[in-house]
């Protein structure tokens, strides 16, 4: 096998990761019940899919410049997602955004609901 073979498999396996992420991630935010699951879901998946096809995008131009691009652009997802889906999710806990039915809650998060009820 040549450099090029592998290259292009490594390329094609990156991609067909990134695209089945991000499937999986839409189809996540559809099956979901609630916000919470959504934000998780979307988070996670969307930023591993992205993260994948921007590897993939470096490795197919195997140049620097591009390279530095796309590892600078997944740290800043890797950063900068979680905390907007965590952001998000507070905020609808704080508007009172309902659960799941299914969803059990922790002592800590009941406790949390009766001070502000209180407040």
């Amino acid at each position: 096998m040549t450099e090029l073979m592998l290259r292009d498999m490594a390329v094609a396996g990156l991609l067909l990761l990134g695209t089945a992420l991000m499937a999986i991630a839409a189809l996540g935010v559809i099956r979901m019940p609630d916000l919470y699951l959504r934000t998780s879901v979307s988070s996670k998946g969307v930023t591993l899919g992205v993260a994948a096809l921007l590897l993939a995008a470096a490795v197919t131009f195997g140049d620097l410049a591009v390279s530095g691009r796309a590892l600078a652009v997944i740290f800043f997802m890797l950063v900068t997602a979680p905390v907007a889906a965590h952001l998000l999710a507070r905020a609808a806990y704080r508007n009172d955004v309902a659960f799941w039915s299914e969803t059990r809650l922790d002592a800590n998060v009941e406790s949390a609901q009766l001070r502000r009820n209180l407040e």
